[in-house]
C-alpha cells in the first residue's frame, strides 16, 4: 500500500518530461494508479529507458490481486530530415518483471514528397514477443504499411499487411481517410479484402484541442 499511496500523492503533481527526466504519474481510475519514470539522453540515436509501475485497490483499500505492473523498457531512435522527406529508425524492448513476458520491437518509417500534390509514407515493423504462459511462447509479427497523401484535398489512401509466425497467420487492411473540416475526419476501411470473412467499417472522428 505504501507505493499506492505514494503514486496517489504524486498524481496530483504536474507531469514532468524535460530533456533528461521522464516522470509521468497518472490516476487511471478512482482506485488504480500508474507511473512512468525514466531518463532520456539526446545522442544522435536518442536513447530512453525506464519503468512503468502500477497498482489497483478495491473499495476497501486492499490490493487487487493481479493488478500489479512492473515493466522495464528501453528505446533508441534516430531521425533524419532532408528537403525531400524524413526517415526514422527505432528499436525498443519491454520486459514484464512480474509475469516473465517480454518483447523486442524494430521499426523503420520514411516519408517522401513525390510531387506537388502527392506524398508517400512507408513503414515496417517487426515484433518478437515471448510469453511463458501462452500456448506459443515465442511469436514473431511483421507489418508493412503504405500511405498515399493528397495534402491539398485532405485525402489519404492506406494499405497494410501483417504476417505472424512466418506465414501461419496473415491479415491485411485497405482504407481511405478524408478530412472534412479542420478537426473532422471520415475514415473507411476493409479488413482482409481478399478473404471470405472480410469486414468493412466506417467512422467519423472529431478532435478538439484546448
Amino acid at each position: 500500500m505504501t507505493f499506492l499511496f505514494a503514486v496517489g500523492a504524486f498524481a496530483a503533481l504536474p507531469a514532468r518530461a524535460d530533456n533528461l527526466l521522464i516522470w509521468n504519474p497518472v490516476q487511471v481510475s478512482d482506485q488504480s494508479y500508474k507511473a512512468t519514470m525514466g531518463f532520456r539522453l539526446p545522442f544522435e540515436w536518442e536513447t530512453s529507458a525506464g519503468a512503468d509501475l502500477g497498482l489497483a485497490a478495491t473499495d476497501g483499500d486492499a490490493i487487487l490481486p493481479g493488478s500489479g505492473q512492473a515493466t522495464l523498457w528501453g528505446k533508441i531512435t534516430r531521425v533524419r530530415v532532408t528537403p525531400a522527406g524524413n526517415a526514422q529508425q527505432s528499436a525498443g524492448v519491454r520486459v514484464d518483471t512480474l509475469r516473465g513476458s517480454g518483447s523486442l520491437m524494430l521499426s523503420r518509417a520514411k516519408s517522401f514528397i513525390l510531387s506537388d500534390s502527392l506524398d508517400l509514407q512507408t513503414s515496417r515493423f517487426v515484433n518478437v514477443g515471448y510469453d511463458p504462459l501462452a500456448a506459443r511462447q515465442t511469436s514473431v509479427t511483421a507489418t508493412q504499411a503504405v500511405k498515399l497523401i493528397y495534402p491539398w484535398t485532405g485525402t489519404s489512401l492506406t494499405a497494410n499487411g501483417s504476417v505472424t509466425d512466418f506465414g501461419q497467420d496473415f491479415s491485411s487492411t485497405v482504407g481511405v481517410s478524408q478530412n472534412i473540416l479542420p478537426n473532422l475526419n471520415l475514415n473507411a476501411a476493409v479488413n482482409d479484402p481478399l478473404s471470405a470473412g472480410r469486414a468493412a467499417s466506417v467512422n467519423v472522428n472529431y478532435r478538439v484541442t484546448w
